[in-house]
Formats: structure tokens, sequence, C-alpha cells
């Protein structure tokens, strides 16, 4: 088995030393050993580099990838978080596809204002209902949110 230190497996995933450090600190790697005061890699630490790089592109969490392995460190993905996930994805692409195509209309619309324009109407009713969306999920449950200082 090759093995390849911090410095050189940082060149070849294209990832900082740090985060490297970081995975490990969380198990997602683990190195073999030290070369003075450098950490050693098998070979095989690029190929799981690259999955838990598609699992942060796809948007799982680093536990969630974590997760995506088995005890003897061979990939354990389940299914039917991958077709979640691609679910998930798809609401969010019709969701800013939408944006995109309402942007576009507005940059172009020839209203003589954007608050005329029924397109753009429906954007801002749109996005005002996705930021209190937002804002009702990052409210801990059991505690109300405020509007101003002092009141509930």
């Amino acid at each position: 088995m090759k093995l390849l230190d911090i410095a050189e497996v940082a060149k070849r995933s294209g990832m900082p030393a740090s985060t490297l450090r970081f995975y490990e600190e969380k198990g997602l790697v683990e190195s073999l050993g030290r070369r003075g005061l450098r950490r050693i890699f098998g070979a095989d630490v690029l190929e799981r580099l690259s999955l838990i790089a598609l699992g942060r592109m796809a948007g799982f969490s680093l536990d969630e990838i974590g997760g995506m392995f088995g005890g003897n460190g061979l990939p354990r993905i389940d299914r039917a978080m991958l077709s979640a996930k691609a679910d998930e994805l798809e609401r969010s692409i019709g969701q800013l596809s939408a944006l995109r195509d309402g942007l576009r209309h507005a940059a172009a619309c020839p209203a003589p204002s954007h608050m005329e324009c029924p397109t753009f109407r429906r954007l801002l009713t749109a996005a005002g209902k996705h930021s209190e969306r937002a804002e009702s999920v990052m409210v801990r449950p059991g505690r109300r949110r405020t509007r101003a200082k002092g009141m509930a």
C-alpha cells in the first residue's frame, strides 16, 4: 500500500491540511501514523475524500456522511437517504428555477415600476412566505418570536 503524507493528500485532493485534520478529528478519515510531525495516510484516503466531497456537494452533513461508512471503512450508503436527498434537491431546483425566471422577467419587465408588475408582486409574496417559514424553523420549540424589543 502506498503511503501519502498529509501534504501530498492535500495537494491531490485539493483540500487544505486543516480540513484533513478536522475530518480526522470527526472520524471521517484515519491516518496510519506519522512520519516526523506529518500524518501519513493510505492512498485509499483519496477515494474516501472524494465520497465526502460528493456528500457535501449533495448537502449532507458531516455526521450524515460519517454514518455512510461501515465499521470496516467501506461505504455503506442508505439508498432511501439518497432518494430523500434527491427529492430535496429537486424541490430546491424548482424553487431556484422559479426565482431565476422571476428575476429575469423583472429585469426586462416593461411595467413603469416593479411594484406594478404582477410577476414581481408574486415573487415578493413568495419571498415573504419563504422568509416566514425560515424564521419559524429557526425559533426553538417552546419559544415565541418577538417582533420588537419587549414585544411577544
